[in-house]
């Protein structure tokens, strides 16, 4: 099963992250790597360079970032692995790093299960 892993940041100290915790970060990501588990990751640049494209009311509407939400969205992470509960150990794992290398930082992580085409029933 694949999931998807994003990061949001609620709050970080000023300043560019410690060595120490980005090390860590690349050490946790080759581990990830090499037994197959991640498939893909990356940082995401802020919500002021993003957009929204919004369908209500019959309309389509598209908004240039910054995003009001008092959450960044700063990275992803894309496993393929056997239960959901092996992708939360993969995001805790990245999490711990984070508090244990970055005192003040804090921020939340969401584990999404994607579909695939065997979730769907074939057409009748």
């Amino acid at each position: 099963m694949r999931y998807l892993v994003t990061l949001r940041v609620v709050s970080q100290p000023g300043g560019p992250p410690p060595a120490d915790l980005m090390e860590a970060i690349a050490k946790l990501g080759q581990e990830a790597a090499e037994t197959g588990a991640l498939l893909d990751q990356s940082g995401l640049a802020p919500s002021s360079e993003g957009a929204r494209i919004e369908v209500s009311g019959g309309r389509l509407t598209v908004t240039d970032g910054p995003f009001a939400e008092a959450k960044e969205m700063i990275s992803y992470a894309l496993y393929e692995v056997r239960t959901k509960e092996e992708a939360v150990e993969w995001a805790s794992r990245f999490l711990k790093l984070h508090r244990d290398l970055w005192p003040g930082w804090e921020g939340e992580a969401e584990v999404l299960r994607l579909f695939g085409p065997g979730d769907f029933a074939p057409p009748a």
